[in-house]
């Protein structure tokens, strides 16, 4: 069984060495990485500057690009052979609701959706991190259920784990994205020579956290399991979009 791992917060990441640890059970593991933190890369790619790799003494492989350059990388011209499931994470913080949009740990599984292969992201939800262990758990529980019982459909799974010990983790809920409010302002102020800088504001407070959401499941301490589709077509609006169209 070979499995891809990678992730946003670089290679050096304490939730990457968990997880690859966890999933080194299950079978070979090729772990490929941003030689520096990538968070909130979401899909980007390099495209104007080559890309570089340097192995570890660990084993793993570190790049100068985003995740999905890493994802794309290895599977393209790394991998010895065809990885039979890409796995992403563990971030350092949650991906929820808005975040997966911006999230770099959401686009490294993406781009091995995108690339044939199954996907997992999987990220530890809290402030001062401590439970990577149990992240790891899941993570290894979750992707031996997909190796086994393959999902239908063009789909990732994005993970949510609470930062608690093992045993108070209540179980798994399925969800759906919950929401937040509008990030907050831009910082505005200057560097050292007088010159204006700026900084993007925090993101904003949940706006949706409701039955069935990313955010209760965590607030009531279960792994929350979001199923996101790559197609990002909103089908339900073909047909008053195309109304809507023939009266232009």
């Amino acid at each position: 069984m070979q499995i891809l791992v990678s992730n946003d917060d670089g290679v050096q990441a304490p939730g990457i060495a968990a997880l690859t640890n966890a999933l080194s059970l299950l079978g070979q593991v090729l772990t490929v990485a941003p030689d520096r933190n990538c968070s909130a890369a979401s899909n980007s790619l390099t495209l104007t500057n080559p890309l570089r790799i340097h192995r570890l003494d660990n084993g793993y492989i570190q790049v100068n690009g985003t995740p999905t350059d890493c994802v794309h990388l290895a599977i393209r011209e790394l991998c010895l052979s065809e990885p039979d499931i890409v796995v992403s994470g563990i971030n350092a913080g949650a991906n929820m609701g808005d975040d997966t949009l911006y999230s770099g740990t959401i686009a490294a599984a993406m781009e091995g959706r995108f690339l044939g292969y199954p996907a997992i992201a999987i990220s530890l939800v809290g402030r001062d991190l401590v439970h990577y262990d149990s992240a790891a758990w899941y993570a290894h529980r979750i992707v031996q259920g997909l190796l086994s019982q393959p999902l239908r459909g063009n789909q990732i799974l994005n993970v949510n784990v609470p930062d608690l010990p093992l045993d108070q983790i209540k179980g798994i809920k399925v969800t759906r994205l919950g929401a937040r409010h509008k990030a907050e302002g831009i910082v505005a102020t200057t560097d050292p020579a007088g010159r204006p800088i700026f900084w993007l504001g925090p993101p904003g407070a949940v706006q949706d956290a409701g039955e069935g959401t990313d955010f209760d499941a965590i607030n009531q301490g279960y792994v929350s399991i979001t199923p996101l589709t790559v197609d990002l077509t909103a089908y339900q609006q073909l047909s008053s979009l195309n109304d809507w169209v023939q009266a232009l």
